[in-house]
């Protein structure tokens, strides 16, 4: 199995204004690094080479990031050791606080890359039942074996 993740983000002004500029002009560099790294298998993009034109929800501010990785690990090690966490020091400039979850994990079959559709049913469902391993995130760290248990108890129940 590998490891699909979502995150989305409430932008301050629109994806074309003035305030967002810097997170624009990094958008082709940072992807490049997340293709460029070791795990990463996947990612959503649309016909500009991002996914910052895909509208998963109604609210045109909010914008979808999708990727699949081997495991969390690599996912991690691209996202906090590699020039990837400059832009996460920045984020306030951009984005808003978003006092819901905002990013959700969980375990997809080798060569399935989920849907936005999926990722926003991920989402849901961690806030409204917290993290298991059906949707969590690098605080709870669930393995392929949590799953396979939590299923398994969830067809007992």
């Amino acid at each position: 199995m590998h490891l699909a993740q979502v995150n989305i983000a409430e932008m301050k002004a629109p994806i074309n204004d003035p305030i967002m500029i810097d997170f624009v002009n990094n958008l082709d560099r940072i992807n490049a690094l997340a293709e460029g790294s070791k795990g990463f298998v996947w990612r959503l993009k649309g016909d500009e080479g991002n996914a910052t034109a895909i509208r998963v929800f109604e609210y045109d501010f909010l914008i979808i990031n999708m990727s699949v990785w081997k495991d969390v690990e690599t996912l991690f090690d691209f996202t906090y050791k590699t020039a990837h966490v400059e832009i996460l020091k920045r984020k306030k400039e951009w984005f808003q606080n978003m006092k819901n979850m905002h990013m959700a994990f969980w375990y997809v079959n080798e060569g399935h890359h989920p849907t936005p559709q999926e990722a926003k049913s991920r989402l849901e469902y961690i806030r409204e039942h917290g993290e298991t391993p059906y949707a969590f995130t690098f605080k709870s760290n669930y393995t392929e074996k949590d799953l396979k248990e939590y299923t398994n108890n969830q067809k007992n129940i």
